[in-house]
């Protein structure tokens, strides 16, 4: 399984009045940080799209844990890897370190998408080519055909 690790300086425009990251910007963080994560593996997004002809990995569903707050300044580590795979989902789990305490815990749930052959304004979900699992290090049983 890889494991990304991202260090980021909180800075002044991430914070809201209060002083402490305005909680939108951790989904922007994240959001960076899964591109980092897949291209650690080798997988850049324009060559995807590309290659295997993805309109991109959307986000459908998120769950986040806030535990301790992150201030302008602070030092964080995002942690990012693939946590489960599906057949065209897959979920992010990241934590955001502050030292040796999880600050923020997040699970990002993440489509396979490509633009639907009947509509071009929908985007529907395709199966995960097993080259891309096996980049991550998963194991794919060979599919016989029958």
């Amino acid at each position: 399984m890889i494991t990304n690790r991202q260090t980021i300086r909180i800075e002044w425009g991430d914070c809201d009045p209060a002083g402490i990251v305005y909680f939108p910007r951790y989904f922007e963080m994240f959001d960076a940080c899964t591109r980092a994560l897949f291209e650690s593996a080798g997988l850049f997004k324009r060559d995807m799209l590309k290659t295997y002809g993805i309109a991109g990995i959307p986000v459908v569903n998120v769950k986040s844990r806030f535990i301790i707050p992150s201030r302008f300044g602070d030092d964080v580590v995002v942690e990012s890897a693939v946590s489960e795979w599906g057949k065209s989902s897959f979920v992010v789990r990241h934590r955001l370190m502050k030292g040796e305490a999880m600050a923020i815990e997040c699970f990002e749930t993440r489509v396979w998408a490509a633009h639907s052959s009947g509509d071009a304004d929908k985007l529907e979900g395709r199966s995960i080519p097993a080259e891309v699992k096996k980049k991550f290090g998963v194991e794919v049983e060979s599919q016989r055909g029958d």
